[in-house]
């Protein structure tokens, strides 16, 4: 037995503090694929085969326990769920045991032999043992069969059968104590009700292939030749790798299974680096949020590691022996799920977190064979890759078993390791702290913001528009002025001309105002506005029930876009059939009908103080409609941009028009004059000039833009069919960052959160927006970090662009999906919270009343 020993260099850098080996132990039996323990206070793990080893980790000098009492080498091991009395639990062929901690420790110091109770005997390999939440019952997974054992009784409660290949992995549900969910090598899992030891919901296959694995040792065998291809050279491991394939065709079994709390969520873990995450809300039937390529995602980690460390950090601050990780393409190797933990991540001090997105959301520790990756369950992105070769020192550099423990009161992790060829199991400390610190902190979003923390620069395209509009306005009053003035001219030289009246005509009284009405100073209610301004009720619940349904055309006709007026009094929509319609809120009456596009209206758009309606059409046009008249007030086509409209919007408050054309967008000065001359009708008085314009990186074609028009701001997000999101800076007249790879697929939409004249969020909530990709959910982003701080899945939007909308109180987002449905989902929670049915067809478009705790859906 070895002495706990630091491995850390001499230098006094934070980084090479990360990870310490407290604990190295030799054992004459090899232990590579055994259920580990971890726990608060202790390490338990199996010692030359047979014996149990429990390390206190609070306090390394006590003595190591051994407890010996299995023939068989111990296959499993696992620790209970309550501190008094701490219970552990040991599974060999032979037996399962049960240890009362305390009581052991105490025969050892009487100088006694410490014994265990034997709970069941020749089960076969059992290859998980689990403690339910209190510590009353413990499942065993032993071959195709789960036994649910007694702790009191010592018996048999239930034993649940139904896999078709080994049991892995068994978890309890916290708050459905009734519930057990379990994993197997034949790739499902499967929820029991393991008081009635019946069934409740089973899954498909997970994975692709349809070969079931018999036995880990063919995983092992995989493992041990991938590894051994990683250590090789580059064209060594391709081949290896390619006859591993041929040879083995691996089914890649089912590993590890955890049930998240907070996020009512299932997460499962292969061996070949996939992990599915499952919701396990009510009334959500278990649906899958979201697939996880472990090895993708590690890719996309260095590469956004490498991109920060060239523009932000200096060399020294990087973490040591990180080149083959970087160039990230020297390992071919499947990274295999050993194991799945909760990490306290979010319990670090936010001053020493760097960028680390979510401050309360969930991480997991997922432990692999080549090393520990922490997982934002909220985004579902890496935020930290530790690999044991990156530190030289360790004395394990594969491993064959994982386990890990976050401890929430010293910011510490511990992992315990066994080596995939050898004997060796060390206990490492990983300090989150200086894990933290060690991250690239890229300051590239750091400045940006929403809401403007400065005035118009004399440089900006926002001034230049401005000032001309000033020294213009002077001149066009004076010409009104002179046009009056030849208009009320007489047209006669008299000073006063008197008219015959035509005797014949009596004189008769037209109007006769009434003075003998007392109002007490109040106006009239004919003048007064009916329409009373309250405040948005942030914290009332979201309507779940249809009130009201309509018909917007005679003939199936799919509504394009909705939206609501800035005073929620008024509903636009564009329609496929070339029409905009404008309904009340509540949709009453007939609707004001806007006709003059020759192609589908893709969007629509309120002006600030709702006097205009803009829309722009598949015919590449822009049209300003006035919106009390119904009537066009000004039509930009092919003349004014280079390649059709794609998108346009209001803008700075109504004094511009963004539109987006190709590659670009511009920023349009307009004025709109209605009257007409009645000799030249024809004639258009209203006018708009390009004042400056933008094109996106690469000159990709942009696909979506979105810029805020409630209050006075710079930024504008343009989202390429490259996948990639650009920020655009007016008050500099750049681009101010650029996220590449934001989805899967080109962004549709990008939806910003501008709250509601009715309601007041806080100012840092307006810097969060959302995009949505064609079967790529929703990811909500913070434009002070540029990440992606959270993804919503879960609704079908596999084919068709489906739009979103944020709530006035920013409390909710919701998007139309192909199964029918809308889908709500709190900004705190990446599953969905409600499900609203009531459409015959894909729901295409969604938007929240800006006034009243409501929204349409099309």
């Amino acid at each position: 037995m070895e002495e706990p020993q630091e491995i850390s260099s001499t230098d006094d850098s934070c980084v090479d503090d990360i990870v310490i080996e407290k604990y190295l132990v030799e054992s004459k039996e090899p232990a590579s694929h055994v259920q580990l323990a971890c726990g608060v206070q202790h390490c338990a793990f199996p010692l030359d085969g047979n014996q149990l080893c429990i390390w206190n980790t609070e306090d390394p000098s006590h003595q190591r326990l051994i407890l010996r009492g299995h023939q068989q080498p111990i296959t499993a091991v696992v620790f209970g769920n309550t501190a008094n009395p701490l219970l552990i639990c040991s599974a060999s062929q032979d037996c399962v045991i049960m240890w009362k901690l305390d009581e052991c420790r105490e025969k050892v110091l009487e100088g006694l032999t410490p014994r265990g109770t034997v709970m069941r005997t020749l089960l076969g390999k059992v290859l998980c043992l689990r403690f339910c939440p209190d510590d009353r019952v413990v499942a065993a997974c032993a071959g195709n069969k789960i036994l649910v054992l007694d702790v009191e009784s010592l018996s048999t409660s239930a034993e649940l059968e139904g896999h078709r290949g080994p049991v892995t992995a068994a978890e309890f549900c916290a708050w459905r104590a009734r519930v057990l969910v379990s994993v197997s090598e034949d790739r499902s899992f499967k929820v029991w009700d393991h008081r009635l030891g019946s069934l409740i919901y089973s899954s498909s296959v997970l994975t692709g292939s349809h070969a079931v694995s018999d036995s880990r040792s063919r995983l092992g065998e995989c493992a041990r030749l991938s590894a051994w291809a990683a250590m090789c050279e580059p064209w060594s491991s391709s081949q290896v790798m390619s006859d591993t394939s041929r040879g083995f065709s691996c089914a890649s079994p089912l590993l590890s299974l955890f049930i998240d709390e907070d996020s009512r969520q299932l997460v499962t873990g292969s061996a070949d680096g996939q992990l599915w995450i499952f919701s396990l809300g009510e009334s959500h039937h278990y649906r899958c949020v979201t697939h996880v390529d472990l090895k993708k995602k590690t890719e996309s980690f260095s590469t956004r590691r490498v991109e920060s460390q060239l523009c932000s950090l200096p060399e020294e601050s990087q973490l040591p022996s990180t080149d083959g990780l970087e160039r990230g393409g020297e390992i071919e190797v499947e990274l295999p799920v050993l194991s799945l933990a909760p990490c306290a991540l979010s319990l670090v001090p936010s001053s020493e977190r760097g960028f680390v997105s979510s401050e309360n959301a969930s991480c997991l520790w997922i432990g692999s064979s080549a090393g520990l990756f922490i997982l934002n369950l909220a985004n579902f992105e890496l935020e930290a890759v530790l690999r044991y070769k990156d530190f030289r020192n360790l004395s394990i550099q594969v491993a064959g078993s994982c386990a890990v423990m976050g401890k929430t009161g010293n910011h510490m992790a511990f992992c315990l390791l066994t080596s995939l060829f050898g004997s060796q199991v060390a206990v490492l400390e990983i300090r989150l702290a200086c894990l933290v610190r060690s991250l690239p902190r890229p300051n590239v979003g750091k400045d940006l913001s929403v809401l403007p923390r400065s005035g118009v620069l004399p440089t900006s395209p926002l001034y230049f528009a401005l000032v001309e509009e000033k020294s213009t306005k002077p001149a066009s009053q004076k010409q009104s002025a002179v046009r009056s003035v030849v208009k009320d001219q007489p047209l006669v030289f008299h000073s006063r001309v008197r008219s015959s009246g035509y005797t014949s005509a009596p004189h008769v009284t037209m109007f006769l105002p009434k003075t003998n009405i007392k109002n007490n100073g109040k106006r009239s209610s004919k003048c007064k506005n009916n329409y009373k301004c309250k405040e948005y009720p942030s914290e009332s619940p979201l309507p779940t029930r249809l009130s009201k349904q309509l018909a917007v055309a005679s003939d199936p006709t799919a509504v394009c876009c909705l939206q609501f007026s800035d005073d929620g009094r008024r509903l636009a929509c564009g329609l496929a059939n070339h029409l905009s319609l404008v309904f009340d809120a509540d949709l009453s009456g007939k609707p004001a009908v806007f006709s003059g596009h020759d192609g589908a209206v893709s969007t629509v758009c309120w002006s600030h103080d709702g006097r205009w309606l803009l829309s722009t059409s598949q015919d590449g046009t822009l049209r300003v409609w006035s919106a009390r008249r119904t009537e066009l007030a000004l039509c930009l086509g092919e003349g004014m941009f280079p390649r059709p409209v794609q998108s346009a919007q209001f803008y700075y408050i109504d004094a511009f028009i963004l539109s987006s054309s190709g590659p670009e967008f511009q920023l349009l000065k307009y004025h709109v004059d209605t009257c007409k001359d009645d000799l030249r009708r024809y004639k258009q008085k209203s006018r708009c000039k390009a004042m400056f314009s933008l094109r996106m990186t690469d000159a990709v074609e942009m696909t979506s833009f979105s810029a805020v028009n409630d209050f006075y701001s710079y930024i504008v997000l343009t989202a390429g069919r490259n996948r990639t999101l650009e920020v655009f800076d007016l008050n500099v007249g750049r681009s101010a960052a650029l996220i590449a790879g934001a989805h899967s697929r080109p962004v549709h939409q990008i939806c910003q959160n501008k709250g509601s004249s009715f309601t007041s969020q806080q100012s840092q909530v307006y810097n969060l927006f959302a995009t949505t990709a064609v079967g790529d959910g929703m990811r909500l982003w913070d434009l002070r970090t540029l990440r992606c701080e959270r993804r919503f899945e879960g609704h079908p939007s596999r084919g068709y662009p489906c739009r979103i909308a944020f709530s006035p109180c920013g409390r909710y987002v919701a998007c139309g999906a192909e199964d029918r449905h809308v889908y709500v989902y709190e900004m705190g929670s990446s599953t969905f919270s409600h499900r609203l049915a009531g459409h015959t067809d894909t729901v295409t478009a969604v938007a929240f009343n800006p006034s009243a705790p409501q929204f349409r859906r099309s």
